[in-house]
């Protein structure tokens, strides 16, 4: 039985079925839970939701009347029944290894393709883009991200070049979370980033696919026609009653560089918000190490090196905090350790950014390849270390992405 009350009402044991009011002011990521947190409650009536909606078949109904003023459950049933992982939105998340979120991120990623890509289809055809819908996308990216940070990241680089423009707005999505994360934004702020990261290119769906998915350099009609999409993006956006200002604002300024010579606006430094610097980050970060209809992709160490050379385009703290979210290692990354080996990194180490999983597959003394061996450089026995980044095709090597991804 379903039941609205009043957020002064709300006690521990409680179900929540649904939060009123506008989702981007919800609290929580998750629309449905158990109430069995204190410090949730605390947010929940701090919060500028006035009802929820509970479910009085699934936790406690309104305390009566003459109820003792401690909104806790009676001493009698304080032992919660078992909750399945991910129940309570509080809840922390297990860190599980990349091999094991890989399977769940294919399923995020390849659900996540045919809604951006429908949601694409509906701009073009002028329909209006639901915010519900693409917010549900987001809680289900950053799921994924809080499970396993690198997983769902570096599966989805993987995309093909038909794909890209869809699968673009997946990764800088699970991007933004993972940097909003690293910044220490509220739950809300990261919310925001998420849904940012998702619609920052809708105003790519104005321009025609054959722009888009053009092979070769871009004459500079085309180039002219593609800088417009930041403020058509803005347009659609306004057009779909999306009003949030964070949203409208890394759509509308993803593409502004600190130096003052970014588009549309050649806004500088503290003249560009954070969640904007952020959207050039990360959309810069997908873009380079993503294959493209005109180019290949780069290796994400080395691409992380380059961006690194382009300070005057990134906020400085922002670059370093994004650094840190995806790994000075990323996955897929190539590096030659001190014993004169090549290694490809297939997961982070929550141990330190310096001593990922590794495979090692190739020797440069012999100048080729040995029997792959899986080596985890946070162990302490292990003593080979990391040198450097290097790049795969320096060394010929052209099936990186085959070494490392999962089958």
């Amino acid at each position: 039985m379903l039941k609205v009350v009043s957020t002064k009402k709300v006690r521990l044991g409680m179900f929540i079925q649904e939060l009123k009011g506008a989702w981007i002011d919800h609290p929580f990521w998750k629309k449905a839970f158990k109430l069995e947190d204190p410090s949730d409650l605390k947010k929940l009536q701090a919060s500028v939701i006035k009802e929820v909606v509970i479910d009085i078949t699934k936790g406690f109904d309104v305390a009566e009347p003459d109820a003792s003023a401690d909104s806790s459950p009676p001493e009698a049933v304080k032992i919660l029944p078992e909750t399945k992982p991910g129940s309570s939105a509080s809840a922390k998340p297990i860190r599980i290894t990349a091999s094991e979120e890989h399977e769940r991120a294919k399923q995020v990623i390849t659900g996540s393709k045919k809604a951006v890509a429908s949601m694409f289809h509906d701009a073009r055809m002028g329909k209006a883009i639901n915010a519900e819908s693409a917010m549900q996308l987001v809680d289900d990216i950053a799921a994924s991200v809080d499970r396993n940070l690198s997983a769902l990241i570096s599966l989805v680089r993987l995309k093909n070049k038909d794909e890209y423009t869809y699968m673009h707005s997946v990764a800088v999505c699970a991007l933004m979370v993972a940097l909003a994360k690293e910044l220490g934004l509220s739950e809300a702020e990261t919310k925001q980033a998420g849904l940012a990261g998702l619609l920052h290119d809708i105003g790519k769906a104005g321009i025609p696919l054959e722009v888009l998915n053009k092979p070769g350099a871009l004459t500079d009609e085309e180039f002219i026609l593609v800088k417009l999409h930041p403020e058509r993006g803005h347009e659609l956006l306004l057009q779909a009653n999306i009003v949030d200002e964070v949203v409208l604002d890394v759509c509308l300024h993803h593409h502004e560089k600190v130096n003052g010579k970014g588009y549309p606006h050649q806004l500088k430094a503290d003249a560009i918000s954070i969640f904007a610097k952020m959207g050039a980050v990360c959309d810069v970060y997908d873009a380079i190490t993503s294959n493209r209809p005109y180019k290949e992709g780069w290796e994400p160490g080395i691409s992380l090196q380059r961006m690194a050379q382009w300070s005057d385009h990134f906020d400085d703290r922002v670059f370093k905090a994004f650094v840190k979210s995806v790994g000075i290692y990323p996955i897929g990354s190539m590096i030659k350790l001190k014993s004169g080996r090549l290694a490809v990194v297939i997961d982070q180490s929550p141990k330190s950014l310096l001593t990922p999983l590794i495979k090692v597959f190739f020797s440069t003394k012999s100048n080729s390849r040995i029997k792959v061996e899986l080596v985890d450089l946070s162990k302490i026995h292990e003593q080979d270390s990391i040198v450097g980044h290097e790049n795969p095709l320096a060394w010929g090597i052209h099936d990186i992405n085959e070494i490392w991804s999962p089958a």
